[in-house]
Formats: C-alpha cells, structure tokens, sequence
C-alpha cells in the first residue's frame, strides 16, 4: 500500500501546511510547474517524490527531471505530464501514445483545474490535483491525497486552501478538506 500526495502547479511556492498534510503519505508526486528549485528540495528533504517539468520550469529543473514519468506504483501503471489535457481533450502531445497505450491512472497539471475523470473509454483515471501554489487565475488551491493498494485507487481525498482572492479579514485560517 502506497499513500501518495499529489500537487501541481506551485510556481515557486511550497505551502507550510503542506508538511502536516502530507505528513502520512509515502511519497509526494508533483505534476509540474514546480517554478524555483527551492520546492524540489523541500520535498526532496520531506518526504520520498517524484516530479516532472512544465512549461515555466527552467533549464535547473529540466537538466533535473523529465517532461514525462511513466512508472508502475502498487501495480498501478502511471503516467505523469504536465501539460496533459483531458478525457475527449488530451493534449496532441500525449493523445497517440495514451490511445495506443493508456495507463491506469493519468496524472497532469497546468489548467490550474482540479478534475478528476474516469475515462471510460481509455479505462483510466485522470487526475489533475490543480494548483497548490499562489500565481495563477485559480481561486482556490487545492492538493489531492490517495492511496494504492493492490492496483486499487482508492481513499482519494481534496485539500482545498483557502479562497486566495477573499479580504484578509474573511480568509479562513483552516485547510477544508473533503472526501470523494
């Protein structure tokens, strides 16, 4: 059984509340856009990760990770982008290999949308966790906990941050979290 801690979409930021949120979990997978190699280390010292590049992580980040990460976790086959689109609307560079081979799970970032689809007609599950970081048009930011175990996804679960675009005075000082 593997707990995994899913986030996108940092852009230079690693929330502190990050550490106590993923505290439990095995490994902490980041779908891009990472921003400064600051947030590499820091979860390069917490916990066990894997990480791939997006679209404004420069040269140090590139020279360091791959634009894709396929892998097999708790007999889960994943695939890991950064810029991977959707169900119906995969991105051009990923949609012949992911109708030729598709994974069991498809994990990406960039929209700064959280989703989680599963495609029935590929037979995956798509999974982009949103933005956890604070650039970006997004609203709220959001993270995704889960577990594998014996090729199962289950427990997943979304970390919704506070509204980033609310007065000061109505920010609630408490992570929401809420189960699917």
């Amino acid at each position: 059984m593997m707990r995994i801690g899913l986030i996108s979409d940092t852009h230079s930021w690693f929330d502190p509340r990050l550490f106590d949120l993923f505290k439990d979990v095995d490994e902490i997978w980041h779908a891009g856009d990472i921003g400064d190699k600051s947030v590499l280390e820091a979860m390069e010292t917490f916990k066990p990760f894997r990480a791939v590049y997006g679209n404004i992580d420069g040269s140090d980040l590139r020279r360091e990770l791959k634009q894709y990460e396929r892998f097999v976790c708790e007999g889960v086959d994943v695939w890991m982008t950064h810029i991977g689109g959707y169900p119906g609307k995969y991105d051009r560079m990923v949609k012949s290999e992911i109708q030729l081979n598709p994974p069991d799970l498809f994990v990406c970032g960039h929209s700064h949308i959280l989703k989680v689809i599963n495609d029935k007609k590929l037979n995956l599950l798509h999974i982009n966790p949103g933005a956890a970081g604070r650039y970006g048009f997004h609203k709220v930011r959001t993270a995704i906990r889960f577990t594998i175990d014996k090729s199962e996804i289950k427990k997943l679960e979304v970390i919704e941050f506070e509204n980033r675009y609310a007065p000061a005075a109505k920010k609630r000082d408490a992570v929401g979290k809420s189960s699917l």
